[in-house]
């Protein structure tokens, strides 16, 4: 993987030393390639240390290795699990710095291609390894008359056209894995011999249109991704990470391929921070150490099943050993922005969305105001071709206003969303079930977009349908409509029970902006439509 290495920092740790400690410690620093190689004087290498760790989501699945390590180092990784484009963007607007010692990304390639990002990372380490990968049902395999050593992109993409072919696959402007899907294909079809490039990229788009008319699952997690594979049970195939697909529960019905044009790896750089002290980045050295010992590499890809970083340690045996090329990352930041965007505004399929919006009488205040902001934000991160749904309620639906954002003119879309937003008033009591019906009446089975439903309250259900009536109604829903999702937000002082049970009863997913802000919560769900 073509790689801008990150330079190493290493300022002294802060705090009044006497003349003679000090010149001691530049003189060994002297005789080192890196002061960050050694430890502070006043450090114990070997005492109990917390790391707070800014992570892929997909690393959870790494806690009994971070228990092992506890043991063996007295490090313990706190983690804080985000998607690796959003840890990027937190990264290039110093909100890292304080936060966090440590991030550990399934990729910095991205990073890298983010001056005000790199500069924020002193120093990484790969740990370990996971390509790109499709798995398809082993029934669709044997229909396809595919072999998997042999399978292409360009094949693939054909069975896609014909209509043989569906798949799930992350959020590329979120998750590194769909991110890193969406190169692999865009160089895959467009027979690019080097790093891609606008050129590429438009020579790409028809085969790329069709290619991801087959998407009929998006998501802004790996985890959720497989849940809703499994629920659904009529997507043929998910798009992702090779240890993702084998480990996730659907794995004795894939077959794992990684096609013959090439693809992108993840290979987890454990990096160090420019804003910490030189003992906290010791410690990121120890933990970095240990990880590749070969005794807890070949934990990691047994328990993991990643692909070990160290030559002497073997891959797990349920990974092929087969070789594939490895793809190269975009060259410039254009070309991956470029090629987001695309996906965004061109390519995918496009987006419908009900925001069934509580504006009861317990909005009235502060919490309207900052419903109407989040609102009004979240607006400049609408895609072209996108139909939005504001459905505010309170003892019942007040009004049903729908808007499409059109390519020809975005800004007439956008701007009348803003005005229904900034019309709203709080009154009345809470009828959340009956309003999620409506919601679900309104927008009836379109196999053509990624349709959900937003569920925004900061109360109980106090009038209307109760929770029995509306189970019962969504149960009796035809299949197609009970594909919609719905994704909750806890506000206020809205019930964590109640939302969680129209959550999983949906196959939604439940934002908390209780302990979160409003504003991330609907930027957070975006990923998922």
């Amino acid at each position: 993987m073509n790689r801008t290495p990150v330079p190493r920092s290493a300022p002294l740790s802060g705090g009044r030393r006497s003349a003679l400690v000090l010149l001691l410690a530049l003189a060994a620093a002297a005789c080192t390639t890196s002061t960050d190689d050694k430890a502070d004087p006043q450090e114990d290498p070997k005492s109990p240390r917390t790391l707070r760790v800014l992570a892929s989501s997909e690393l959870s699945d790494m806690k009994p290795v971070l228990e092992q390590v506890q043991k063996d180092t007295g490090i313990t990784v706190e983690p804080t699990y985000t998607g690796t484009v959003d840890a990027v963007e937190q990264l290039a607007a110093g909100k890292t710095k304080g936060r966090y010692d440590a991030v550990w990304l399934s990729s910095n390639d991205y990073l890298t291609l983010r001056p005000e990002a790199a500069k924020a990372v002193a120093s990484e380490t790969p740990i370990m390894s996971s390509p790109v990968a499709i798995g398809v049902k082993r029934s669709v395999v044997t229909r396809l008359k595919w072999e998997p050593t042999d399978v292409t992109w360009s094949q693939v993409q054909q069975a896609v056209a014909d209509g043989k072919l569906t798949y799930g696959m992350t959020d590329p402007a979120r998750s590194n894995s769909g991110f890193s899907a969406l190169i692999s294909v865009a160089s895959g079809l467009s027979g690019a011999q080097s790093a891609l490039t606008t050129a590429d990229v438009q020579k790409a788009t028809p085969a790329l249109t069709e290619f991801f008319k087959g998407q009929k699952l998006t998501s802004g997690s790996s985890g959720w991704l497989a849940t809703a594979y499994a629920r659904r049970g009529n997507v043929d195939a998910l798009i992702n990470y090779e240890s993702v697909l084998l480990g996730n529960e659907t794995r004795a019905d894939l077959t794992v391929i990684r096609p013959r044009e090439g693809v992108v790896t993840a290979d987890y750089p454990l990096s160090s921070l420019t804003s910490t002290d030189r003992a906290t980045r010791e410690a990121v050295r120890r933990l970095t150490d240990r990880l590749r010992s070969p005794e807890i590499q070949r934990q990691i890809t047994d328990t993991t099943l990643r692909r070990p970083v160290v030559p002497s340690v073997k891959p797990a045996a349920a990974l092929d050993a087969d070789k594939r090329r490895e793809l190269p990352f975009p060259g410039s930041r254009a070309v991956a922005d470029g090629l987001i965007d695309a996906y965004e505004n061109k390519l995918r399929r496009p987006s419908r969305t009900v925001y069934v919006l509580d504006t009861s009488g317990s909005m009235h205040g502060d919490r309207l105001t900052r419903l109407k902001k989040a609102l009004s934000d979240l607006t400049g991160d609408f895609r072209d071709r996108e139909e939005v749904t504001l459905m505010p309620f309170g003892s019942q639906v007040k009004e049903v206003r729908t808007h499409v954002v059109k390519p020809a003119d975005p800004q007439a879309g956008l701007d009348a969303i803003r005005a229904d937003t900034g019309r709203l008033t709080a009154q009345g009591d809470t009828a959340i079930y009956t309003s999620l019906r409506k919601a679900y009446e309104h927008l009836g089975p379109d196999d053509d977009t990624f349709t959900s439903i937003v569920l925004m309250t900061d109360g109980e259900n106090t009038t209307g349908a109760p929770p029995q009536e509306f189970d019962a109604f969504y149960k009796d829903l035809p299949t197609a409509q009970r594909d919609i999702p719905v994704f909750p937000i806890l506000f206020g002082d809205s019930d964590r029970a109640e939302l969680t049970h129209i959550a999983e009863l949906t196959g939604g997913r439940l934002f908390d902006a209780q302990t979160g802000s409003l504003d991330g919560a609907f930027e957070e769900i975006r990923g998922y439509q």
